[in-house]
């Protein structure tokens, strides 16, 4: 929306003719005061809504890198290379020939 010089001498006459010159500077200042606290709220409004939303994702973040670094330690193999070794040592001890004593065959 753009205001075209003849357009905004048009509002600042209506402006005077309603409030008369007197009121004028107190009202500017008003306004001002108000247009500043909007931005200073809307500032504040922005700033939690970014440390809001920032901190969740830097968790999440962290624990993602977590779970990284635990899939990297973790052997799935490392049970079922423990249960066959266990299983072959005790086959082979079965099958030796150090029994001592009488054998039939």
């Amino acid at each position: 929306m753009e205001l075209g010089f003849s357009e905004i001498i048009v509002v600042i006459l209506a402006i005077i003719v309603l409030f008369g010159p007197d009121k004028i500077p107190s009202i500017a200042r008003d306004l001002g005061l108000g247009v500043r606290k909007m931005k200073g709220a809307m500032e504040d409004i922005k700033t939690e809504i970014l440390k809001e939303t920032d901190n969740p994702v830097a968790e999440i973040k962290r624990e993602i890198e977590k779970v990284k670094e635990a899939a990297k330690e973790y052997d799935p193999t490392h049970e079922l290379r423990r249960d066959l070794d266990l299983t072959a040592t005790s086959k082979t001890d079965q099958l030796s020939d150090s029994h001592q004593g009488p054998v039939s065959r």
